[in-house]
């Protein structure tokens, strides 16, 4: 999510002859999402692809837990410590380069995920690059794209990431799910594609200041879904202004666990949700570096060190490669559970 210079630089070397191995041990690694995302046909034929989710019947079990644990369900919304993936849409199984999570979004879910930090910009089918801005002549759907910073290496429709999120909450009644996206595009075309994948019916909307309401409230009202933008917001109300109005974070740019912080990022500590960032980049991300770093040791005593100096535990606890290392059980540790 924050290391643009190299993606950039990267995909600058990508797009050289002889280069392939820069980019990745696998030649089909950058062409793989783009089968998943544009419907499988391997041409960004924008008018043959979907413009709203396929959706099944909703779920009408009355579930005796929130997010997995009973014990949840009477704590409010920013006392309940999340296990959340950066840059998840970046993962190697669909080939992304270079990739932030091993698995894909429906995996991150099934396994346990409860947020995810995304990445939206704009992105042109015909030109095969990424739009400066909206293009005029197409509709949100097929223009908003899921990439990290340059989409040659890796892409999927925004509306095709959302559809997963949608299926899994139709499906699991129980669950209560957050979003923090680093929106590089108009919050007029984000709430477009929310509202055509249905999430944007599971919105809750936090009037600024009010206390948050329990996960046992929100899974009553149906209102189970959290999205948070890094910029702007506001407009409509469900897309959260992030660190102008509701959370802040530690420092994201770390080399060496050594560096590691719990010092203020982004926000104001007045600000009821809490971030930590946990992984290493040099620049790229690696599962070599989440083994070193996810472990319950390093990313235990990181959790347990920033809810001393802030006085709080922290909302969401957000990693690389969450599969490698013990991010589960840090959280249940981190929730008392």
């Amino acid at each position: 999510m924050h290391a643009r210079a190299a993606i950039v630089a990267l995909a600058i070397a990508c797009s050289g002859a002889g280069l392939a191995t820069a980019c990745s041990s696998d030649e089909a690694s950058t062409s793989a999402p783009l089968d998943v995302a544009e419907g499988g046909t391997g041409n960004d034929a924008a008018s043959a692809l979907p413009q709203t989710c396929a959706r099944g019947a909703r779920s009408t079990e009355k579930p005796a837990t929130c997010n997995g644990d009973a014990a949840l369900c009477t704590r409010t919304y920013d006392r309940v410590v999340v296990p959340m993936t950066h840059n998840a849409m970046s993962d190697a199984d669909e080939g992304w380069t270079p990739p932030n999570q091993t698995h894909g979004i429906a995996r991150q879910l099934a396994d346990g995920v409860r947020g995810m930090m995304l990445d939206l910009h704009y992105y042109d089918v015909e030109a095969e690059a990424n739009a400066t801005g909206h293009i005029d002549d197409k509709s949100a759907v097929d223009q908003v794209y899921l990439c990290h910073g340059v989409c040659a290496l890796g892409r999927t429709r925004l509306l095709d990431g959302l559809c997963t999120i949608t299926t899994f909450l139709d499906e699991h009644p129980g669950e209560v799910f957050s979003i923090i996206f680093e929106n590089d595009v108009a919050d007029a075309d984000t709430d477009e594609v929310l509202r055509a994948s249905g999430l944007a019916d599971y919105a809750y909307t936090h009037p600024k200041g009010a206390p948050w309401p329990t996960l046992r409230e929100l899974v009553d009202t149906g209102k189970r879904l959290v999205v948070f933008l890094e910029q702007n917001g506001g407009s409509p109300a469900y897309l959260h202004r992030g660190y102008t109005d509701e959370m802040w974070d530690t420092p994201y740019s770390f080399m060496n666990a050594s560096e590691f912080t719990c010092a203020l990022g982004r926000g104001a500590k007045a600000n009821t949700l809490f971030l930590v960032n946990h992984w290493l980049g040099r620049p790229f991300a690696d599962i070599a570096l989440a083994r070193e770093v996810n472990t319950a040791q390093v990313l235990g005593d990181r959790v347990a060190q920033c809810t001393t100096d802030a006085g709080r535990a922290p909302t969401f606890v957000s990693v690389d490669f969450y599969d490698v290392g013990d991010l589960f059980g840090v959280v249940r540790k981190a929730n008392g559970l």
